[in-house]
């Protein structure tokens, strides 16, 4: 039941954090536009739509791993091999974003960014694969079990 809650609570924050994220980065696009700003001598234009490229890649990741956490929470299974590999980017970009934020927003932007990362990384772990359910995420499921080994390995003389 938690772990629903947990899996639903971060798909809900991923999809507002990707509209905000979305939201900003048209705000961004635009100053640059109306501005005409550049740094470095660079073409104004392609500024502002490589801002609007950035926020909707961005934003459709978050939508990407917000489904995933969704579809994770209604079907009450572990994401896939896919899904968990978007899950862990989608943390580990979190994790990035977090050291980031502290020093360019504050501490405020740190916390939620750590917020959804636990989100995040609470859901992967309450939905690991066990080794034995049969889920496949078991170590040795296919293989033979290793002969067994001494306790204390193997002797061998020390002198010719």
């Amino acid at each position: 039941m938690l772990r629903r809650l947990v899996a639903g609570l971060a798909a809900i924050v991923l999809v507002v954090e990707a509209a905000l994220l979305v939201l900003v980065h048209i705000v961004l696009g635009r100053t640059t536009a109306n501005q005409s700003m550049s740094i470095a001598g660079s073409d104004p234009d392609v500024m502002s739509k490589a801002t609007y490229v950035v926020g909707a890649g961005m934003g459709a990741f978050l939508v990407l791993c917000a489904v995933l956490a969704a579809v994770t929470a209604i079907r009450d299974r572990g994401p896939g091999r896919f899904g968990r590999v978007a899950l862990i980017s989608g943390a580990v970009t979190h994790g990035v974003l977090g050291i980031l934020s502290v020093v360019l927003v504050g501490w405020a932007a740190f916390a939620t960014m750590m917020l959804i990362l636990c989100l995040l990384v609470l859901t992967l772990t309450s939905y690991a694969p066990r080794s034995g359910d049969g889920s496949g995420g078991g170590a040795g499921e296919d293989t033979p079990p290793l002969p067994p080994t001494p306790p204390f390995g193997e002797l061998k003389p020390t002198s010719p």
